[in-house]
């Protein structure tokens, strides 16, 4: 193993077990600090996308059911259904519920209720290109196959023993490169990795959607597709990892 990503991955290892360590709230401060968390997560994630949605507007949405004046229908249900997704994956990591490609599905179903019914949760039936990218994702044929294969390289990782956060990673990785929906791939990816974090103890991960963090964000993807190269992406999932765990730390510990 590289030995950044091996040292970055101890140091997430250790903040984990801080955080399994430090003073416990009450139940109301928790869920609390639980929900900000979750919101940001929704709004970093839509954000990569394309909605125009502020953090302020984003909880807005969410949590008090407010129609934002100037913004889109799609970008009202992109959140809503987001924030859904969130609750589904952190009842299925509670459950400790196997990932399989019915549970991808599931998750992107969610993320397409009441924008297109008719490809929710269902693989696409026709060719795509992705703007920007020399990858190009396989015809529908391949999609099925390579999901079964998806989910069998995903569980001879865990029999291999290899680290959560890359397995995460992995997720996200393979399912955005086999890109199966025809929307929503992304969305769905990074909700497939938090539902992996989550079920190893470790707390919902934003991958950041400024300019320069989403530059770096597609060009390590791309490495990874098209030059098969994965390590960049490996590090940038489990520096967020570490970053979103001190970010716990700094509250139960201050």
């Amino acid at each position: 193993m590289n030995t950044e990503l091996k040292n970055t991955l101890a140091q997430a290892d250790k903040l984990k077990a801080r955080l399994q360590t430090a003073r416990p709230l009450d139940v109301e401060a928790l869920a609390k600090i639980k929900a900000a968390f979750e919101i940001e997560y929704t709004f970093e994630s839509n954000k990569i996308e394309g909605n125009t949605l502020t953090l302020q507007e984003t909880a807005l949405v969410v949590n008090e059911g407010v129609t934002i004046g100037g913004k889109s229908m799609r970008e009202h249900l992109e959140t809503i259904n987001h924030a859904q997704a969130v609750e589904f994956i952190k009842e299925v990591a509670s459950n400790e519920i196997d990932i399989t490609e019915r549970t991808i599905r599931e998750i992107h179903a969610i993320i397409l209720h009441g924008i297109n019914k008719e490809q929710a949760g269902k693989y696409r039936n026709v060719p795509v290109m992705i703007v920007g990218s020399r990858h190009t994702p396989p015809q529908p044929y391949l999609i099925q196959p390579q999901m079964e294969k998806f989910i069998i390289d995903y569980k001879a990782m865990e029999t291999d023993g290899i680290h959560p956060i890359v397995i995460a990673a992995f997720l996200h990785d393979e399912l955005v490169k086999i890109h199966p929906f025809i929307d929503g791939n992304g969305r769905t990816s990074r909700l497939l990795m938090n539902l992996y974090l989550l079920s190893k103890g470790f707390t919902i991960t934003s991958l950041k959607a400024d300019s320069e963090a989403n530059q770096a964000y597609y060009t390590s993807l791309e490495q990874s597709h098209v030059d098969n190269n994965p390590l960049t992406f490996r590090l940038l999932v489990t520096n967020a990892v570490c970053q979103s765990t001190e970010k716990y730390l700094k509250i139960f510990e201050g």
